[in-house]
C-alpha cells in the first residue's frame, strides 16, 4: 500500500508541475524590455493608450505583461470616471483586444 500512496504522490507532483507549466505568468520588467527590445512585443505606452481610448477620463490602477500559451498579453486595471473598475486584456504582439470587462 505505501508504494501506491508513493506513486500517487509522484504522479500528483508531476501533474502539478505540468499545470504550473501552462499557467499564466507574469514577467518582470527586465523580460518586457528584452522584448521589447527584440520587437517581439509592443510598448506598454502605445497599448495603454489604446486602453485608456476606451474609457475617456479613465485613471490607470495596475498594468501587467503576462504569457499564457506562448501569447503575450498586457492585463491593464483602469477605474473610469464612473468608479468603475475595469479590466482590459490586450495581445502585447498584435494590440488586438482580447477582452474589456468589469472587474
Amino acid at each position: 500500500m505505501k508504494v501506491n500512496l508513493r506513486a500517487g504522490s509522484r504522479i500528483a507532483l508531476v501533474l502539478l508541475a505540468f499545470c504550473s507549466s501552462l499557467a499564466a505568468r507574469d514577467l518582470d520588467q527586465d523580460e518586457a524590455f528584452a522584448l521589447r527590445q527584440q520587437g517581439v512585443i509592443l510598448s506598454l505606452e502605445r497599448l495603454l493608450d489604446q486602453a485608456m481610448a476606451r474609457h475617456p477620463g479613465a485613471r490607470l490602477l495596475e498594468a501587467e505583461l503576462e504569457k499564457k500559451h506562448g501569447q503575450y498579453a498586457y492585463e491593464v486595471e483602469l477605474i473610469t470616471a464612473e468608479g468603475v473598475v475595469r479590466e482590459i486584456k490586450l495581445d502585447a504582439t498584435t494590440g488586438a483586444l482580447i477582452k474589456d470587462e468589469e472587474d
